[in-house]
């Protein structure tokens, strides 16, 4: 499964050393170049692509909660899934006209990335309970999409305070705690698949809805 949104990205650096011509090499010929302020738009950014996800998995959680509306509501997913490609896309052209970011590249890429992978799998739970015509939402989904949104909350809470790096281990600590309480729900809910004697179709259905709502808990 793809990487969770775990660690703390390196900050990069911001200032640039030049000597002038003419002067020896040596403290008093070394100068610092002015600083060059990062570009903080960035954050606003990370901020509203995590807004994004978070509405992604609220819409899902009311999917299962009014399952006669499911339609609608997968199509309102499919919209914000494309907004969150938006997202990245502006996020990525910024990156590439930036010279001072504000923090490593790599690790920005990564962030938008995982949080891609996060609306992708919950927009496809939803496209999935409609093509596989699946009458009804198990209490188990509903517990899953409860999990997903909680993560995606503590997410938002976590970038919000990124500009300054501080405070956010508690969030990915109760991430991970989330996604471990997921995890337990997916497994129960598949077993009781095998128990309850459901018909081989309907099991194949809900392992696929499971897996893919295992997939978004893990991706978060």
């Amino acid at each position: 499964p793809p990487m969770a949104l775990t660690g703390y990205p390196a900050p990069a650096r911001d200032r640039r050393t030049y000597r002038r011509p003419g002067l020896r090499h040596g403290s008093d010929a070394r100068m610092r170049l002015p600083f060059i302020p990062r570009q903080e738009k960035f954050f606003d950014l990370f901020v509203e692509d995590a807004q994004n996800v978070l509405a992604g998995a609220r819409m899902l959680q009311e999917l299962f909660r009014s399952y006669d509306h499911r339609e609608r509501l997968a199509g309102e997913l499919r919209d914000a899934e494309h907004r969150g490609d938006q997202l990245s896309h502006d996020i990525g052209q910024r990156l590439a006209t930036t010279f001072i970011t504000p923090f490593d590249r790599e690790d920005i890429h990564q962030l938008i990335s995982r949080l891609d992978d996060i609306i992708d799998y919950i927009e496809e739970v939803a496209d999935t309970c409609v093509l596989y015509h699946i009458e009804a939402p198990t209490a188990a989904a509903g517990d899953q999409a409860e999990i997903i949104v909680k993560q995606c909350e503590e997410i938002v809470r976590a970038l919000e305070k990124l500009h300054s790096f501080k405070d956010v281990q508690a969030h990915w600590i109760e991430i991970h705690r989330l996604e471990n309480e997921g995890d337990r729900i997916s497994r129960k809910a598949v077993a009781e698949l095998f128990m309850n004697g459901a018909d081989p179709v309907t099991v194949i259905k809900w392992k696929d809805v499971y897996a893919l709502l295992e997939a978004a808990v893990d991706a978060c």
